[in-house]
């Protein structure tokens, strides 16, 4: 926003509150799913799983040990009084059936009581993901980044004057439109970094063209990739 006739003012732009809403978003789902996971659907598969183990030892394998031993009949009226389904046969059903009567998976998988809890971990990381983001959001709602004639106040309050900037790096421009000025502050000291961000905030751009207007040190830019040569065809022996 132009406040003066040498004066810009940069606020942050809708595209940056757009873009952190989405990663808090994707925090705070990722973070239910994580939950879900150690809360409910881990432990639920793990209860199939030991059923599937349990099935197939006092069940299938007991079966097979009575058929070798010659006592199918005392196992299919064992069978009976423990309400085991058996086929028209008096075979016990395989797994897959059992399974599909309860709408399990086949081969649910097993999960250890380290591997459920470090859902609620991970639930608690994404969870913490979203609270800094939410706090990123809330710090840079009144930041902005100002153009003087002479200076730059960045978002943290910091004064960079034209003069004292030695150096700017523009590689990053054409892509991520980053700009780097590395500065001392009355030209002495230790060298410091402010960072001219188009992305996030509006008109920033022109921030930077105003300093470059004043600027006299090292400007660093992309370089564009060196062209090949066109090849000419060389004449051959036929051409004689």
């Amino acid at each position: 926003m132009q406040t003066g006739s040498d004066i810009i003012e940069c606020k942050v732009t809708p595209w940056y509150f757009k873009r952190m809403g989405l990663m808090a978003a994707m925090f705070l789902v990722f973070g239910l799913l994580f939950f879900k996971d150690g809360a409910y659907s881990w432990p639920k598969e793990s209860a199939m799983a030991a059923e599937r183990e349990r099935y197939q030892k006092n069940v299938l394998d007991a079966y097979d040990q009575a058929r070798t031993a010659g006592t199918l009949s005392t196992w299919q009226a064992e069978a009976k009084t423990k309400s085991i389904d058996l086929n028209p046969q008096n075979e016990p059903l395989p797994w897959a059936a059992v399974a599909a009567k309860q709408g399990w998976p086949e081969k649910p998988k097993k999960r250890t009581p380290t591997e459920i809890k470090q859902q609620f971990y991970w639930g608690g990381a994404m969870m913490m993901g979203v609270a800094i983001v939410v706090t990123l959001i809330l710090l840079s709602r009144n930041k902005k980044l100002i153009g003087h004639a002479d200076h730059i106040i960045t978002p943290e309050g910091q004064r960079v004057n034209h003069a004292d900037a030695f150096r700017i790096d523009k590689r990053k421009w054409d892509q991520k439109a980053l700009a780097y000025v590395f500065y001392r502050e009355g030209g002495e000291g230790p060298i410091r970094k402010a960072i001219i961000d188009d992305l996030k905030y509006a008109q920033a751009g022109q921030v930077l063209e105003g300093l470059l207007a004043n600027f006299h040190g090292e400007l660093i830019e992309k370089q564009a990739e060196a062209q090949e040569p066109a090849q000419t065809d060389s004449p051959s022996a036929a051409d004689h």
